[in-house]
């Protein structure tokens, strides 16, 4: 078989959405909820409460990127950035998930399999926007 096929990225990209799609699958199966990584997050930030399938779920999905790294010895993307910008980043992240009810996981994972129309509408929203972002950022490098 052709050695490009496996140096383009493209059996990570299977690999990742075999087991986001497993995940989100087994999430709704065992649990009878949303894979939504903010939503998980956010009930973690709550005083109150703190089960422990969600604080299992984000080690499970830092370990993950952790053995990833560990096995390959490659982040996935090879981005340059600040930490800095990576915390303003995320803040402005959280924002837009707590205004739009949702990540990319719940609306565009989860609700799009859902046929949710307000996942729709958040999916084409959020994607556009990054693929604009994307394309004005590849005009100023």
């Amino acid at each position: 078989m052709d050695t490009e096929f496996f140096n383009t990225g493209i059996i990570n990209a299977i690999g990742g959405g075999f087991l986001i799609g497993t995940s989100a699958v087994l999430m709704m199966l065992l649990n009878g909820r949303i894979a939504g990584i903010s939503g998980i997050f956010f009930q973690l930030s709550k005083p109150t409460q703190k089960p422990m399938w969600q604080l299992a779920f984000i080690v499970g999905l830092l370990g993950g990127a952790f053995l990833y790294f560990h096995f390959t010895n490659q982040a996935y993307p090879h981005v340059l950035f600040s930490w800095e910008l990576a915390i303003v980043g995320g803040f402005i992240v959280g924002v837009g998930t707590r205004l739009s009810s949702g990540c990319t996981s719940g609306h565009g994972v989860c609700g799009i399999s859902r046929f949710s129309p307000r996942s729709i509408v958040a999916t084409l929203v959020f994607m556009s926007t990054g693929i604009f972002t994307a394309s004005l950022f590849s005009l100023i490098d």
